[in-house]
């Protein structure tokens, strides 16, 4: 079989999106460290500006333990409709490049411009141009990441944030990842890092080290992804109009929890948060799953579809209450919780799209 062609993706990545609208709208808050979301105990940081983020601050985080790390910090209520027209007015501007773009939330997304409309041969250009116009238009930075596929892409893109932009060469691919910390691979997160660092995993090298039946030993069927992407191999095309079918979210505990009132609290502090994820991507959706990892590491899900649209914790919290209820919670102690909206909606006249659920 012959080789793949090389690819020119490049992922735009808006810097601190929501918080940087609300800092270019008023000049009060720039310069200062803000979050967006509510500021009450069961609030959540939707998004935090970089002055915050020096504190530690981030998103999906519990309001309470912003306000502990950073006292300063000013909460800023959610203006969705102001964050919806910015990525409207980015993506307009994509679209004079290339028709191949796949948003994945608002703030970002994928655009193939191996044949773009400028006819351009760099795709380093390609995304420089792309960056000095969103700038021009809308006042915001993004930061671009460009290689030969999309795996690398959006890892460059958050190679040097904000305002960042950096390139890896097919050449460079393979290399590169060998030196990665293995925290800063896409779709690897906190947990399965730790794993890895328990099997002596710390870099792309030591990761590459490994066989695919290793591999799949330790991590199922993620084991084959990992294998690949070590390798600089992703052979996925940018699809335009990509609908993600979920929006999730999923805690591990640092022990496991036997007390039904702790796993009721814990729940409520999940339920929030995935309303600010659905929030964030403009979803709406009619099934609720609870996903239980239990201490002998048994998963179950419970799922509940309901009659009318979902939407924010109020509609979902009491049906997944019921859900853990009928999950075995009396019976075994719990080291990890989920919850997902499924069963999504859009808007034919303003389409929507779904950002990632990350470990």
């Amino acid at each position: 079989m012959p080789p793949l062609p090389i690819r020119k993706i490049i992922h735009i990545d808006m810097d601190a999106f929501f918080a940087s609208v609300e800092q270019r709208d008023n000049p009060a808050y720039r310069g200062k460290p803000i979050a967006v979301g509510g500021s009450s105990h069961r609030g959540v940081v939707a998004a935090a500006s970089y002055e915050a983020r020096v504190f530690g601050v981030r998103s999906a985080m519990p309001s309470v333990k912003a306000a502990r790390l950073c006292p300063q910090l000013i909460f800023v209520k959610s203006r969705f409709d102001a964050y919806r027209t910015a990525s409207q007015q980015i993506r307009e501007i994509f679209s004079q490049y290339t028709d191949l773009v796949e948003p994945l939330s608002l703030d970002e997304a994928y655009l193939d411009v191996t044949e773009n409309k400028k006819g351009l041969k760099s795709a380093i250009r390609v995304a420089q141009l792309i960056k000095a116009q969103i700038l021009e238009e809308t006042h915001l930075t993004a930061s671009a990441g460009v290689s030969y596929n999309k795996f690398l892409a959006k890892i460059a893109s958050d190679y040097d944030k904000p305002n960042g932009l950096k390139v890896i060469l097919p050449q460079e691919g393979v290399t590169f990842l060998e030196t990665l910390p293995i925290e800063k691979f896409h779709g690897i997160g906190r947990v399965t890092a730790q794993k890895m660092h328990t099997l002596q995993i710390t870099t792309g090298k030591e990761l590459k080290k490994h066989s695919l039946p290793e591999l799949v030993h330790y991590f199922g069927k993620a084991g084959r992804h990992y294998y690949q992407i070590v390798r600089g191999k992703d052979y996925r095309e940018v699809k335009p109009h990509r609908i993600r079918k979920s929006v999730g979210i999923e805690t591990t505990f640092s022990r496991d929890i036997h007390d039904q009132e702790v796993l009721l609290e814990e729940l409520e502090a999940l339920s929030t948060s995935l309303e600010e994820r659905v929030r964030r991507n403009q979803a709406r959706g009619r099934t609720i799953t609870l996903k239980v990892k239990f201490t002998d590491f048994q998963v179950i899900t419970r799922s509940y579809t309901a009659p009318r649209l979902l939407t924010t914790s109020a509609d979902w919290y009491p049906l997944a209450i019921r859900l853990l209820n009928d999950s075995e919670i009396n019976q075994r102690a719990v080291r990890l919780l989920g919850l997902s909206l499924s069963n999504l909606t859009t808007q034919s006249s303003n389409q929507l799209y779904f950002d990632f659920f990350l470990d």
